[in-house]
């Protein structure tokens, strides 16, 4: 991953335990890079610069200094079946990552335990069919499936996206999702929300809706400061801590803390011609991980690499010196369940 990753920083508290409650793997063919339109959005550039992210590139970062325990996969399209009914397509995902969760168990790499959670996708607009889906992710995940995510990302500026501009607004809204999404708890499923800070009415009612099931928003709601928004990250700071409070307000929502390295809140830090040190990094994401924890408590608060998607700004045990910095205050419990407790709890993790 080039200067992010080859910049390195003492560890700071070794021995805190981790557990990483977001991260992705894929393997993306020079053929499929070669399809991309010229580098204009973070994205483009991330994937020419991390194409592959696979067990070897996800190992090598968990042994990078801090204390990883486990780890949470979560859906990126990786390895859909090439063939068969298309609402069964993303299951390929599942098998394959419960694969690679079997081999981290084995013990040949340590204690570490890869993948111990896992989160796949379903098309939710399916209605009450997307339960036989659900059933097979179950059936394919060996006893690690532990829920859904499926995106709502919008925004009327196609700058804000890029390439992952892929759907209309009010998803979340739709008759046909909350059809599909009623399928979730009775199979005892949680459910990931990414959308963005111009959308979380959508969720704050859909959680509402939906009190029996869990539902964790990622990347403290993606604040957005590219695009429309560029230069305006500020300025809908307090409209972005509103809706945080109606949605810590549900006690059926969590949040993940993370996601700040990405393109869309538009820091200095990312891509910058001189890697980060974690206490720039800390300093620029304060106001949101302080907020989140305000709002949500520790006990609704977990932090996530997002990695490789947030290896834009950083590398992976920066990042986490980040967060070990923005908690420097806190009490030892405290950080027991931002660190590792709070996703061992939802993600409902044995290990």
């Amino acid at each position: 991953m080039g200067g992010l990753a080859a910049y390195s920083e003492t560890i700071l508290e070794p021995d805190l335990p981790i557990i990483d409650p977001h991260h992705h793997l894929w393997d993306r063919p020079a053929a499929l890079i070669a399809t991309l339109p010229p580098p204009r959005h973070g994205f483009e550039h991330l994937l020419r610069r991390v194409p592959r992210y696979l067990l070897d590139e996800l190992l090598a970062d968990l042994a990078s200094g801090h204390n990883v325990r486990a780890t949470v996969y979560l859906e990126c399209g990786s390895m859909y079946r090439a063939a068969g009914p298309a609402a069964l397509r993303p299951v390929g995902e599942t098998e394959f990552v419960a694969c690679v969760a079997a081999v981290t168990e084995s013990g040949a790499y340590g204690d570490v335990r890869a993948c111990a959670g896992i989160v796949g996708h379903a098309d939710l607009t399916l209605g009450d069919p997307v339960a036989d889906v659900l059933e097979a992710h179950l059936a394919a995940g060996g006893g690690r499936f532990r829920g859904i995510r499926q995106s709502a990302s919008f925004d009327p500026d196609s700058e804000v996206l890029g390439p992952l501009a892929r759907i209309g607004a009010g998803l979340y809204r739709s008759a046909k999702f909350r059809d599909g999404f009623a399928r979730l708890a009775p199979l005892g499923l949680s459910f990931d929300a990414w959308l963005l800070e111009p959308q979380l009415g959508d969720l704050v009612n859909l959680a509402r809706a939906f009190p029996e099931t869990a539902i964790v928003l990622d990347h403290v709601g993606t604040p957005l400061g590219i695009g429309a928004y560029a230069g305006r990250r500020q300025e809908r700071f307090g409209a972005w801590r509103q809706s945080m409070a109606a949605l810590a307000a549900l006690p059926n929502v969590s949040v993940k803390v993370g996601g700040l390295a990405m393109v869309f809140a538009g820091f200095p830090s990312f891509m910058a011609s001189r890697p980060a040190p974690s206490a720039q990094l800390a300093a620029e994401w304060k106001p949101y991980v302080e907020a989140c924890i305000e709002a949500f408590g520790v006990g609704r608060c977990m932090f996530e690499s997002n990695f490789p998607v947030d290896s834009g700004s950083c590398g992976y045990a920066v990042l986490w010196n980040a967060f070990k910095r923005l908690t420097a205050g806190c009490s030892a419990d405290e950080k027991a369940a931002l660190f590792s407790e709070t996703a061992r709890r939802v993600y409902r993790l044995e290990i």
